[in-house]
């Protein structure tokens, strides 16, 4: 049996009430607190699934890239939010990269401050001609 949410609009309290569908529409509902019949039907939230392609496509808009150049902040939120989309692990030095990333750190001084970060030893996914900035 489905359940229905409901805010009463005299005491502001939600609550739910089970009912069938063949009851709904038809049903007195009163508030389970006050017991006031001033009550309104409260809609849940809707989630919609996406695909991962969807999603990235969405993240690589164009509209959305624009000023990561000037804002470290900007570029470490994309970054966060990538990894959160993509889902995989990341090597250790991205939550480093990222988080000073956020702080306002520019990625010239993050470069020069962690060691190997621009290695192929010391990333993985890197060549070792790549910079921080071709992340």
């Amino acid at each position: 049996m489905p359940f229905y949410t409901y805010i009463c609009l005299d005491c502001r309290r939600k609550f739910d009430v089970y009912m069938a569908y063949s009851e709904y529409g038809l049903k007195s509902i009163s508030c389970k607190y006050c017991q006031s019949q001033n009550v309104k039907r409260a809609i849940n939230r809707v989630r919609m699934l996406r695909s991962d392609e969807s999603r990235l496509e969405n993240m690589a808009d164009p509209s959305s890239l624009e000023g990561l150049d000037e804002d470290p902040r900007a570029l470490g939120k994309m970054m966060r939010e990538m990894s959160k989309q993509v889902g995989e692990d990341m090597p250790p030095e991205f939550d480093d990269v990222v988080d000073r990333l956020e702080k306002g750190q520019s990625p010239e001084d993050i470069e020069k401050e962690v060691p190997g970060l621009g290695d192929a030893a010391g990333a993985d996914s890197l060549d070792s001609g790549d910079s921080l900035d071709s992340l």
